[in-house]
């Protein structure tokens, strides 16, 4: 298990902090499958194509690319966007900079 915080600060200025939780990882080859735990359970599919990485869930049935795995500033706002909620979009991306040590892509 791997832990990890989160903070955002909204528009009127007021912070929000939280902490999660990488619960399983499953290397498949082409790619991992890591199911976090947060605020939300969510399960987010991570690759690698020819345009670099990216993060699909399929149960929110969305996906975008990613910038390095620490960079939690460019795969915050892509991964805001794509679900359309801030809190699960900072999750993933604090998450993947957690994981950064784990993760190998050829």
């Amino acid at each position: 298990m791997i832990q990890f915080h989160c903070s955002y600060c909204w528009d009127d200025g007021s912070n929000d902090v939280w902490n999660g939780t990488v619960d399983q990882i499953t290397n498949f080859g082409s790619h991992y499958e890591v199911f976090i735990l947060s605020r939300s359970s969510l399960r987010v599919l991570i690759g690698k194509s020819s345009s670099g990485l990216f993060a699909c869930l399929p149960d929110f049935s969305v996906g975008c690319h990613l910038s390095t795995l620490k960079d939690t500033f460019y795969n915050s706002e892509r991964l805001i966007r794509a679900l359309d909620n801030v809190v699960d979009g900072k999750t993933v991306a604090c998450a993947l900079k957690a994981l950064e040590p784990v993760l190998k892509f050829n």
